[in-house]
C-alpha cells in the first residue's frame, strides 16, 4: 500500500465527520467553551428603566436652559433605590451611576457641573436634553436573539448571558473520545519499570490535547498486547457510546502489532493507514460503526504530531468549533536540507535574527522518542515532500505548538 499524502489524508478524515447535534443544558459557570445549540434570547430588558450614566442631578432639561438656574433638591436615586416621585417644575433629584431616572426629569446633570445651595444646587454648565441618560432597552429587550446558534461562549458572551438572566445555557454535546494505550511493556508513571518496560507518556498528552480541543475523555489505560484485551477494551468504547477510539500503539502489523487486526475483526472499516509523514507514518484511520477510529503511532512524539494534525481538527469539526490555526511563515534560521517522499514536521524553537525577523531553529536531534525535545519545541517545520534544499533566511511554513505564544515571540 502507497503511503497517503497529508492532506490528502485529513481531508477524508474531516469529510466524514459529522458535527454533534445532540444538546445538553449546563450551568452558566460551566458554559465558557461550549457552543450554542439554540438562538439565545433576551429574558428581560436592559437596561429595564431609563438609568443615569453618572452621579450627578435629574432635572428637566428645560428648567436650566443656561448655567446659572437655581434648582430644588427633592430626594436621591442610587442604585436598587429609586426615587418615589415625579421631578416637576424647577426641581432636582440627586442620582447616582445606575440609578433609575425618575419621572418627569429628561436629562442629568454632572455633579461637577453644579454648586449646592441652601435648598438645592445651581447649574454651572449647559444642559443637553437627554444627556448621560441610558434608555431603557438601550443594551437589548426582551425577547430579542442576542446569540445565535453556533456561537461559542467565551467570557464576553457569559457576560451578556447572565445579564439577559440565564442561569443554564442549551449547548452542543462535547465529543467523548475513548483512549487505549497498548503494550506489554507499558506502565503508569510513579511505577518501577523492569528493564524491559517503560513509562506510558503519550496518553497524557493526547488526552490533554482532546479536553483543549473541546472533547471529554474516556481513559480506558493501558491494554497489553493480547486480542481479548484489546477487544474487551473497545467493547467498553463502544458501550459508552464514544464519538472517537484513539489507540496509541500496535496499529501497525508486526508480530506484535494486534491492534488492527483486532478491531477489523470487530468490524471496523478500514478507511486509510500509513501516512507519507515524519514522524507518524503508522497512522491508522477507520470506523465503527458511526464511531471514529484513530490508531496513533506509539513514539511518543509520532503521538503528539499526528495528534496535532489528526486529532485536534476531527474534534473540533464534531464539536462544531472553528479549526484552530496553526500554519503561518517565518525564516529559516538555518539552511534545511533536500527532503525525500515523506512530508517532514522538524521540531524547532523561534526565536529573534539580528535583523529583528522571526526566525526557526531546528533542534539537531529529531528521533521521534525524544519527548524533551518536543516540550522545548515552539514549532515544527514542515517540510513539503520532495522539497529542494531551503537556504537559510528563506521563508518557510511552520506549525505553531502554541500558537497562544506567537504574539509573545513577535514583541521579543
Amino acid at each position: 500500500m502507497s503511503l497517503l499524502p497529508v492532506a490528502e489524508a485529513q481531508e477524508r478524515l474531516l469529510s466524514r465527520a459529522r458535527p454533534i447535534a445532540a444538546m445538553q443544558a449546563v450551568p452558566l459557570a460551566e458554559a465558557e467553551g461550549r457552543v450554542l445549540a439554540a438562538d439565545l434570547k433576551a429574558r428581560l430588558t436592559q437596561p429595564p428603566f431609563n438609568s443615569s450614566a453618572m452621579d450627578g442631578y435629574a432635572l428637566r432639561g428645560e428648567d436650566a436652559p443656561a448655567p446659572g438656574a437655581e434648582l430644588k433638591l427633592i430626594g436621591t436615586s442610587s442604585a436598587g433605590h429609586a426615587f418615589d416621585g415625579n421631578v416637576g417644575k424647577g426641581e432636582t433629584v440627586r442620582i447616582f451611576t445606575g440609578a433609575p431616572v425618575p419621572e418627569g426629569a429628561d436629562s442629568v446633570l454632572l455633579q461637577e457641573d453644579a454648586e449646592k445651595t441652601a435648598g438645592g444646587i445651581r447649574t454651572t454648565f449647559p444642559i443637553r436634553p437627554g444627556q448621560h441618560i441610558r434608555p431603557r432597552g438601550q443594551d437589548f429587550v426582551e425577547g430579542e436573539a442576542v446569540l445565535k446558534t453556533g456561537t461559542v461562549i467565551d467570557f464576553s458572551r457569559l457576560t451578556v448571558a447572565a445579564g439577559m438572566n440565564h442561569a443554564t445555557l442549551d449547548v452542543l454535546r462535547k465529543p467523548v473520545v475513548a483512549l487505549l494505550a497498548t503494550g506489554d511493556e507499558l506502565l503508569p508513571p510513579g511505577s518501577n519499570p523492569a528493564p524491559a518496560q517503560i513509562i506510558a507518556s503519550s496518553t497524557f498528552g493526547i488526552a490533554a490535547l482532546a479536553r483543549k480541543a473541546g472533547a471529554d475523555v474516556l481513559d480506558l489505560g493501558i491494554v497489553p498486547d493480547d486480542t481479548d484485551a484489546i477487544t474487551a477494551a473497545v467493547e467498553q468504547a463502544r458501550k459508552a457510546d464514544v464519538d472517537v477510539i484513539v489507540t496509541l500503539g500496535g496499529a501497525s502489523v508486526g508480530d506484535h502489532d494486534l491492534v488492527q487486526a483486532t478491531l477489523l475483526r470487530a468490524g471496523m472499516q478500514l478507511d486509510f493507514w500509513r501516512i507519507a509523514m515524519r514522524p507518524g507514518k503508522p497512522l491508522m484511520v477507520g470506523s465503527l460503526g458511526n464511531t471514529h477510529v484513530l490508531g496513533l503511532p506509539g513514539n511518543p512524539v509520532s503521538s503528539l504530531v499526528c495528534g496535532l494534525l489528526f486529532l485536534e481538527p476531527l474534534i473540533r469539526r464534531l464539536a462544531s468549533l472553528p479549526a484552530v490555526d496553526r500554519i503561518t511563515t517565518v525564516e529559516a534560521a538555518t539552511t534545511l536540507k533536500a527532503n525525500d517522499q515523506r512530508q517532514d514536521y522538524v521540531r524547532a524553537r523561534l526565536m529573534r535574527s539580528a535583523s529583528g525577523r522571526l526566525t526557526a531553529e531546528p533542534f539537531g536531534k529529531q528521533d521521534s522518542s525524544m519527548m524533551k525535545t518536543f516540550a522545548n519545541a515552539d514549532c515544527l517545520i514542515i517540510r513539503p515532500p520532495h522539497a529542494p534544499e531551503l537556504a537559510a533566511g528563506s521563508a518557510c511554513p511552520v506549525m505553531l505548538i502554541r500558537p497562544d505564544l506567537l504574539g509573545t515571540q513577535a514583541d521579543a
